[in-house]
Order: structure tokens, then C-alpha cells, then sequence
């Protein structure tokens, strides 16, 4: 249990204690999803205010949380995970495909599952930043598996001879930095451009980190 204070026991309302607190947490994250994501933000959140929100007691919160922090960093690992989840989908239904089908569908769904929600982009790229070493390092951690997975697609298409061999770790770690900040931006309004025309640059800087200036495309 994460809470300070011991969580009720027993079947109640026809549901097990930990049906009822996986609820009480789900209520929690979909309240801090409003609140951090929107108004007032996450430093303008207390306690009392998830609590209402998620309509729920304080003494509720604090068995399934310690800190606000706490619900912060559960949601940013949330957030990331519904991404992850729409872009390993996107790999798995599009490995038949050529490299720039593949990266345009891929990364399609990874734009259509974090700009759906703008509330998501915030967590993701304001509200997490800056709040405590801890949740920096969830953050540097959590973009790491991104990077991972970037990695993997690189080595998929050298195996298939439609990139390069080398290694793309560095490539890879400075792409997703690109990938973070040009959603962000778009997201806020700052690029006067359509998400498909966001996702089309995306996948340019892909292939032109894949398959430099040359390189040829291997005929097996």
C-alpha cells in the first residue's frame, strides 16, 4: 500500500476491498488528470481540492497516496503508458510494411494518443518538470524507454537492410528530444502547421538519421 493510513477491509457494496480502492485511485488520477492538466495546475492543486474533485474524503487520499507528488507521478507514468501502449499496437500492425510506412504509421499513433487530450501533453512536458529530483528522474527514466524503443525500430530496419548499421543510441536519445518539444509546441499553438504535417517532419528526421546521405537501400 502506498497511503499512510490503512485502507478498509472486507467485501462492501458488493465489491472486495481492493476493488473499491482501485476505483478510489482511479477517481483520484482521472480528478489530478483535470486539475494538474488544466486549472489550476498541479502547484495550484491541495489536497482538499483532488479530494472534491475526485468526490472523495482527504482521509481517502491518504490511503492511496502519501503526497500529492505521489498522484503526479503515477499519472505521468499513466500518461506515458497509454502512449506506449497505442505506439507498440502501431509496431505490431505495421511490421509488414516499408520504413517510411512504418515510422508515418507509428508515429501517427503516438501524436493521435497524446495531442487527443491536451490535458496529457502537460503533464507529459509542463507540469512534471521541475518538481523534485524523484520526479525528474521518473522523467529522464521514462524517456529513456523511449529512446529504447527507437533503438529497436533502428535495429529491425537494419536487419531488413532499410538502414545504416551503426549505433543509434545517441541519435535516438537527441530525435526524441525533437519529437518532445516540436509536440509541445504544436500543441501550444506555437507551429502554425496540421498534426499531419507534424507527424510528416517527424517521420523526414527519421530517415534522414536512418538512412544518410550515401547510403543505399539494400537490395535484399
Amino acid at each position: 500500500m502506498t497511503g499512510r493510513l490503512r485502507a478498509p477491509t472486507g467485501r462492501y457494496g458488493g465489491k472486495t476491498a481492493e476493488q473499491r480502492q482501485a476505483e478510489r485511485r482511479r477517481r483520484f488520477l482521472d480528478a489530478a488528470l483535470q486539475l494538474f492538466g488544466d486549472t489550476p495546475g498541479y502547484r495550484a492543486t491541495t489536497v482538499a481540492a483532488l479530494s472534491e474533485a475526485a468526490g472523495l474524503s482527504t482521509r481517502q487520499f491518504y490511503e492511496e497516496f502519501r503526497t500529492l507528488e505521489d498522484v503526479l507521478a503515477a499519472l505521468h507514468l499513466q500518461v506515458n503508458a497509454w502512449a506506449e501502449e497505442a505506439v507498440v499496437s502501431a509496431v505490431a500492425g505495421a511490421g509488414h510494411l516499408p520504413l517510411a510506412e512504418r515510422a508515418a504509421a507509428i508515429f501517427r499513433a503516438y501524436a493521435a494518443n497524446v495531442t487527443g487530450d491536451p490535458r496529457r501533453v502537460r503533464i507529459t512536458f509542463v507540469e512534471i518538470i521541475g518538481v523534485s529530483p524523484r520526479l525528474e528522474e521518473q522523467r529522464l527514466a521514462r524517456r529513456a524507454r523511449w529512446v529504447d524503443l527507437v533503438c529497436a525500430e533502428a535495429r529491425v530496419s537494419v536487419e531488413r537492410g532499410e538502414a545504416a548499421p551503426r549505433d543509434y543510441r545517441i541519435a535516438a536519445t537527441a530525435f526524441i528530444g525533437a519529437v518532445n518539444g516540436l509536440v509541445h509546441d504544436w500543441n501550444a499553438g506555437w507551429v502554425d502547421a496540421t498534426l499531419d504535417e507534424v507527424v510528416d517532419e517527424l517521420v523526414r528526421q527519421l530517415l534522414g538519421i536512418l538512412q544518410p546521405p550515401g547510403w543505399e537501400l539494400s537490395a535484399g
